[in-house]
């Protein structure tokens, strides 16, 4: 699963997510891409989840790039444990996903085959999608 090598904070702001994506919002690497329509965080295991349901769809051929990393550590508490005594312990890794944002490009492949392997892929995120391709 992806998470960052190092970090300079070892716990973060839960934070909201306002406003559209200025960023990641265009097409730049492949013919094909899933499109975020709308805000949330998406964790690494639902960002590996995606890419494995995409990749074993298109048996391996054409390319796939990932245009989002998970660099939020999510703290969590351990269940059954009283109020107080500090912030939990980092948990999982999770990216801040914005509306407008690429989150999968995909080449190589005809747009029968991508359109299938990325509405595959969104249905392991937590997040609608769109499928979209080059102008």
């Amino acid at each position: 699963m992806l998470q960052p090598t190092r970090t300079k904070f070892r716990k973060a702001h839960k934070g909201r997510i306002h406003g559209y994506a200025s960023r990641c919002n265009y097409l730049n690497y492949g013919a094909y891409g899933l499109k975020a329509m709308q805000p949330d965080r998406v964790i690494s295991k639902q960002i590996e989840a995606a890419r494995v349901a995409l990749t074993r769809h298109m048996k391996r051929q054409g390319r796939v790039w990932t245009r989002m990393f998970p660099n939020i550590p999510v703290s969590k508490k351990p269940t059954e444990v009283r109020m107080g005594k500090g912030k939990g312990s980092p948990e999982y890794w999770a990216c801040r996903v914005k509306p407008g944002r690429i989150l999968f490009e995909v080449d190589g492949v005809s747009e029968e085959v991508a359109k299938e392997a990325l509405y595959k892929a969104s249905a392991k995120l937590p997040i609608k999608t769109k499928f979209i391709k080059r102008a």
